[in-house]
């Protein structure tokens, strides 16, 4: 599924032959690639400004389908085939041009775009004699720049006056955009935001699928019914989880709709991708994603003895980076002390095998449930929050008592939210780790006298292997 600002893939695979054949794939250096689509595509004997604007429309088209994951999402374990029936030559094996080979290394990180577009345009291209076609035309290209035409003016020949070339991408390992873990009803984050997005567009062509009032990244009701329908639309089990069969579907109609590898592309506006939530954690950030990294490392410590345990301080320090890497040797992560996807992945599953495995009677006060509660949610995660805002009400009269019915209703958001001005917390109304935390702190200080949160006298030790 699209997110996140496009970059250059360390690696591409390309299957040998059509996109369902028997033919193998092949790993190579996105660079190298590049060198080999040109050297079997173009003749070296052009002239520089034909062969800078074809090597612009190769690099641009793999790109696309790497972006919008075009073959992954629907099943393939491959990024481009090598045939031009469907995409662009790929001779495994071949040498490339000298001259070629000079220009792709000063230009594959360099691709087209449409302005105010993020997404590398899908640049179709044609040899303009056998074959023709709505975009480049490699022959016609060897015209134009014989009667002076740059490069970028060749390609705005072709593709159209509102085109940019992206100058130096970044260089990064392709990571497979699902996120990991299920996406669920309390669920929260980037990559639930990217979905609603999504899921927002795609009922323009698709009605029946709801719209999603709130895209904030948290997976309320309205995000659950938009899911479960697309789900029934599209022939999947209707469940309201977004496993990686969901998301990639998502991910394939999404593009679709858009048009995003197509040449008159929709556009992928930079307002669809922009995150709302810090991404990788590291040392010196100072956040309210910092301290939920702390609260679940904190849990974690109480309870597996080889993970360090860390005060919730909010600011990434020494301390919490030595917690991270304690963390990440106990669950086989490279020991980077940072925290990216993966980290965050195996914390929330580890977090999430605690809450499920401990014992009730080992916590007089109750853990996080790990998914985040605003207004319309109920369960017995609401009724035990309700329970401890009625005690503190008791201490802090401007913190409206609630009945524990279990449905979070006005008067709970109302609670949540001057329990937040209290304390010093974003007043949104919405609990997560951080506000529960405070809440299971102070009614705990209040009815026991002293902290009873479950990392401070846990009682219970997970041992690791």
């Amino acid at each position: 599924m699209l997110s996140g600002t496009p970059f250059i893939p360390e690696t591409i695979t390309v299957h040998l032959g059509t996109p369902d054949s028997s033919a193998p794939n092949v790993t190579v250096d996105f660079a190298s690639y590049v060198k080999n689509v040109a050297s079997s595509e173009i003749f070296p004997t052009w002239p520089e400004s034909a062969l800078r604007a074809n090597i612009y429309a190769i690099t641009s088209f793999a790109l696309n389908r790497i972006y919008t994951e075009w073959y992954r999402a629907r099943g393939y374990d491959f990024d481009i085939t090598a045939t031009t029936q469907y995409d662009q030559k790929f001779i495994n094996g071949r040498e490339y041009f000298q001259n070629i080979s000079y220009l792709v290394d000063e230009l594959f990180n360099d691709y087209v775009s449409r302005q105010g577009a993020v997404e590398p345009l899908f640049t179709a291209f044609c040899n303009g004699t056998t074959v023709t076609c709505s975009g480049l035309s490699q022959w016609g290209t060897v015209t134009l720049a014989n009667q002076g035409l740059t490069p970028y003016e060749i390609l705005q020949y072709y593709y159209g006056d509102d085109i940019d070339i992206v100058k130096n991408a970044p260089v990064k390992t392709a990571m497979p955009s699902y996120p990991g873990i299920e996406l669920k009803l309390g669920s929260a984050g980037n990559d639930v935001r990217t979905l609603q997005i999504h899921l927002n567009r795609i009922s323009g062509n698709y009605p029946a699928i709801p719209k999603i009032p709130a895209a904030d990244g948290i997976f309320d009701a309205a995000t659950e019914a938009a899911v479960t329908k697309f789900q029934e639309v599209f022939g999947l089990d209707p469940n309201g989880i977004v496993d990686s069969a969901t998301w990639y579907r998502i991910a394939y109609i999404y593009t679709s709709v858009k048009r995003i590898a197509e040449l008159d592309s929709e556009g992928v506006r930079y307002e669809e991708i922009e995150n709302k939530y810090t991404e990788d954690l590291k040392i010196g950030m100072q956040s309210i994603e910092v301290s939920m990294l702390q609260y679940y490392l904190a849990v974690i410590g109480a309870y597996y003895e080889a993970v360090q345990p860390v005060e919730i301080t909010g600011y990434f320090g020494e301390n919490t980076e030595r917690s991270v890497k304690s963390f990440q040797r106990v669950f086989g992560l490279p020991q980077t002390g940072e925290v990216d996807r993966a980290t965050r992945n195996d914390l929330y599953r580890a977090y999430q095998g605690i809450v499920e495995s401990v014992p009730p009677k080992y916590t007089a006060v109750a853990l996080y449930p790990g998914t985040v509660l605003r207004e319309g949610d109920s369960g017995e995660s609401v009724r035990i929050i309700q329970e401890y805002l009625t005690l503190i009400n008791r201490t802090y009269p401007n913190i409206p008592a609630v009945n524990n019915t279990g449905y979070f209703g006005p008067v709970t958001k109302r609670s949540v939210i001057e329990f937040q001005k209290q304390f010093g917390i974003n007043p949104s109304g919405l609990i997560g780790a951080v506000t529960w935390d405070k809440i299971a702190e102070i009614y705990s200080d209040l009815k026991y006298g002293f902290d009873k949160r479950p990392y401070q006298n846990p009682g219970y030790t997970i041992t690791s292997e």
